[in-house]
């Protein structure tokens, strides 16, 4: 079995060149999810904050809940 050394040098070089540009697409995808996160956290901690239960009824004074 013959191998061309420059057939050799250029596939490993395309392999090095397609994990590198994995590479980069991965780490752009975990910094949008990191942003995602901190923004889903973010507006849950806005919508999601203390809210005072009722002063008088008889709904709300027991039982704290956000629907």
């Amino acid at each position: 079995m013959d191998v061309s050394p420059a057939l050799l040098v250029d596939r490993v070089l395309q392999t090095r060149n397609n994990q590198t540009t994995q590479d980069v697409q991965i780490s752009v995808l975990k910094k949008a999810m990191d942003m995602q996160e901190s923004a889903s956290a973010a507006l849950l901690n806005a919508v999601a904050g203390n809210l005072p239960l009722a002063n008088g009824g008889a709904v709300g004074t027991q039982v704290n809940t956000l629907v």
